[in-house]
């Protein structure tokens, strides 16, 4: 499907981002196909030079799909659960890759418009969808060659986890008293 067939279904369906261009449009005269373009180009313009461009594109690659996982942990449907659960490993990974390399990339001109689209690429309810892509071909065969081993460093360190958890409690001393303790 090409980018302005999903533009117009986008603008056509029902929803809270349509019921609002609607409003404008009845406001202004001004159709909302292009209020819509017009957002969309100061979205793009301010994320290429703005000021928290990073909190923008943040939030637009979490509220978006913490909404849709929200609904799909409601519904009876298991196909938006895996696609949901996808895009959050995906989005986990790509933090903490993110997190090592941030010093540098932040650099790069378009940085954040590029993040931004990265982002939407791997939500976006398509069959080219990225987080789907980037599971299949690199998430999955890596886990699966690993699978082994991390089932082991998991099992090791929930073992420590609660050997440690059960001393603090056999002690009886508060964590906010070992905490003091330590500081004197």
């Amino acid at each position: 499907m090409a980018t302005k067939d999903l533009y117009e279904r986008f603008v056509k369906d029902k929803n809270v981002v349509t019921d609002m261009l609607e409003k404008l449009e009845s406001k202004t005269g001004i159709a909302k196909e292009y209020i819509a373009i017009g957002l969309a180009s100061v979205l793009v313009l301010y994320l290429v030079f703005g000021y928290g461009a990073s909190l923008l594109c943040n939030l637009i690659g979490f509220t978006y799909p913490a909404y849709l996982s929200i609904k799909a942990i409601e519904s009876k449907n298991k196909e938006d659960d895996t696609q949901w659960l996808t895009y959050w490993v995906v989005y986990g990974l790509f933090s903490v890759g993110e997190f090592f390399s941030d010093i540098f990339l932040f650099w790069f001109p378009f940085y954040y418009a590029g993040k931004c689209v990265f982002l939407v690429w791997c939500m976006a309810p398509v069959s080219w969808n990225g987080s789907q892509i980037i599971y299949t071909r690199l998430v999955r065969p890596f886990f699966l060659k690993h699978e082994a081993t991390m089932d082991s460093m998991v099992h090791d360190l929930t073992g420590k986890a609660k050997d440690t958890a059960e001393s603090i409690t056999k002690e009886g001393k508060p964590i906010r008293g070992m905490l003091n303790s330590q500081r004197s």
